[in-house]
């Protein structure tokens, strides 16, 4: 098992020093013991896995919270493939909805943008009026 500063762990996990000890602070790994011989802690081992983990699950969307639960299900002794696919299908209905919303919004900006003269006086834009809460024709 190769030993590994803090900076070449942030290094190997695609991420900075300061999400590291984020990461430390939240909870999500223990800080290693410093050495009794001195010198740099080793983020090797479980330390760069846990790491890495985090890594793939923000890259699919999961909260530092959701990301929590599943390193518990991850080394939980009895966990199945069941328990991670719920999750996943959880998080993916969320971003389904987020996806919705989103294009609600978008409509509803076209929808503005058409209306709106782009030029002229302040008080004839239909943008405007929508962020205000004014009633457009």
């Amino acid at each position: 098992m190769q030993s590994l500063t803090i900076s070449q762990a942030a290094r190997e996990a695609g991420m900075g020093v300061e999400t590291i000890r984020f990461y430390e602070r939240k909870g999500l790994i223990a800080q290693p013991p410093r050495p009794i011989s001195g010198g740099a802690r080793d983020y090797g081992g479980n330390t760069l896995w846990r790491l890495k983990f985090i890594s793939g699950a923000k890259k699919l969307g999961f909260s530092l919270a959701e990301i929590a639960d599943l390193l518990v299900l991850r080394t939980a002794p009895n966990a199945g493939c069941e328990a991670f696919q719920a999750r996943a299908r959880v998080k993916r209905d969320d971003i389904q909805g987020r996806i919705e919303g989103l294009t609600r919004m978008r409509s509803v900006l076209d929808k503005l943008i058409e209306a709106c003269p782009g030029r002229g006086e302040i008080r004839q834009c239909s943008i405007v009026d929508a962020i205000e809460g004014k009633e457009t024709d």
